[in-house]
């Protein structure tokens, strides 16, 4: 069968393609090494848009947050990781997380069932030498198509280390010690009466005891290749973060502050009960049964991480579903190699979408992946795709990764207001509401002037 773009890679950024091609009624071959006998390190399954890290999309608020914005912005595009994230939502507080099993299922389903896409389970080695191409195959690209794009790059690629977090089983965590609440009392329409988070309280001994177990802990050993490699703050592991400093994880992902521990009923802590430090868990799955250990990333052996988590208040007696590990990410120096609409400079039938770029994170994948599809698509009309305005989320993040950033010491990034053009007229507080009102005025004006989207 005969297709219009070739996409390599059926995770986020490589599904998202897909279904904004599809949509615009061009036909796509989505090639997934999952499923032809072949794994990643990191995946557990063969599914489309598998989350390996975490379940969360972070922030969902589109009024003050840069990731809230960029949720915003996707859903103007009918974005299917945005639809499926929807389908698959647990409660988060005011973060967007999902069943991951359920929102695989999702993608996978809206995808084979489209017409216009055929999923095709192969490994794909080579660089196709002609036919429009989307590579978004991310951190964990198949060494001999790795090969292939440093060949066609005529460059090294970067690379960091990333970290997974443990998920834990509701019916092992002992509540007579831990409570649920959102910090702040944040929480979604989908919460439980108290919130959305477990909350195990530290007291400064207990705290300092595991501080000193993280330091202590038999950890993964690297091999030779892999010490000079740096890791990515936004998956920084928390054994890395606590050689940083005594103090780091208390205001880091074990911050007590906006927590009000209920069985603490002593009048020492003058602004309320707050614990010294906190251990949260977040729900993975749609049923309640899997909850992840918060910011908990680590490269400690899996022997010492049951032993030194199940020192924490409320997991003394912890079943895990999955235990932490480490993988090697890798990425282009895309300000270098790639033109502003992603294209490989050396090879403009090839496009790159996805982590792969150098963008870090679910959504920011995804975007990228969205871009792609929206600029193949263009291309495939004769149309030109104008930029999308860098006031915008994907226009930011997507000037980053194409241009922006020095390409001597590019490293992957989040979206976040620092990739914005700056507001310095307005006041400090009131910045971020003006950067989203901003970037949604905008993103309206492009929409109409420049997209004209499918019935």
């Amino acid at each position: 069968m005969t297709h219009d773009v070739h996409i390599i890679g059926g995770g986020l950024a490589g599904s998202e393609a897909a279904w904004q091609l599809a949509r615009r009624g061009y036909t796509v071959r989505l090639s997934e090494m999952r499923g032809s006998g072949e794994m990643t390190p990191a995946h557990q399954t063969d599914g489309l848009a598998e989350l390996v890290c975490s379940n969360s999309f972070r922030s969902d608020d589109d009024t003050k947050n840069a990731v809230g914005l960029l949720h915003h912005e996707m859903r103007q595009f009918d974005s299917l990781v945005m639809r499926a994230g929807e389908v698959a939502r647990v409660p988060a507080g005011s973060a967007m997380a999902v069943d991951r099993d359920v929102f695989s299922a999702e993608v996978e389903k809206t995808l084979s069932e489209h017409p216009n896409v055929t999923i095709v389970r192969e490994r794909v080695d080579q660089l196709p030498e002609a036919g429009m191409t989307i590579v978004a195959t991310g951190p964990l690209t198949a060494q001999s198509l790795a090969e292939s794009i440093v060949t066609a790059t005529g460059q090294e690629r970067l690379a960091f280390f990333d970290a997974i977090a443990p998920i834990v089983h509701r019916e092992s965590i002992d509540m007579s010690k831990c409570w649920i609440q959102s910090r702040w009392n944040k929480r979604t329409e989908a919460s439980n009466e108290d919130g959305d988070y477990i909350n195990c309280p530290m007291t400064k001994e207990q705290y300092l005891a595991f501080h000193q177990g993280l330091i202590d802990g038999e950890k993964t050993e690297f091999r030779e290749w892999e010490k000079d490699t740096p890791y990515f703050d936004g998956c920084m592991p928390i054994e890395v973060m606590a050689e940083r400093g005594v103090e780091t994880l208390r205001y880091g992902p074990m911050k007590g502050v906006g927590l009000d521990n209920p069985y603490d009923t002593s009048e020492e802590h003058p602004q309320g009960r707050w614990p010294y430090a906190v251990v949260q868990l977040r729900q993975d799955n749609k049923l309640g049964t899997l909850w992840n250990m918060v910011g908990f990333q680590t490269k400690l052996k899996y022997g010492a991480q049951i032993e030194l988590f199940r020192t924490i208040p409320g997991l003394e007696n912890a079943e895990f579903a999955r235990l932490g590990g480490l993988h090697r990410n890798t990425f282009l120096n895309s300000p270098l190699v790639l033109d502003r609409q992603l294209r490989l400079r050396n090879a403009p039938h090839i496009r790159f979408a996805g982590q792969v770029t150098g963008c870090e994170g679910y959504v920011e994948s995804a975007a990228v992946g969205l871009m792609a599809g929206m600029m193949a698509a263009s291309e495939l009309a004769g149309r030109d795709w104008p930029a999308l305005p860098r006031s915008t989320a994907m226009g930011a993040l997507l000037s980053h990764i194409t241009g922006d950033a020095e390409a001597a010491t590019f490293q992957p990034m989040n979206v976040n207001f620092g990739l914005f053009p700056p507001l310095h007229e307005v006041k400090k507080k009131q910045r971020k509401e003006a950067y989203t009102d901003r970037a949604k005025r905008d993103l309206v004006e492009w929409i109409a002037a420049s997209e004209p989207l499918p019935a």
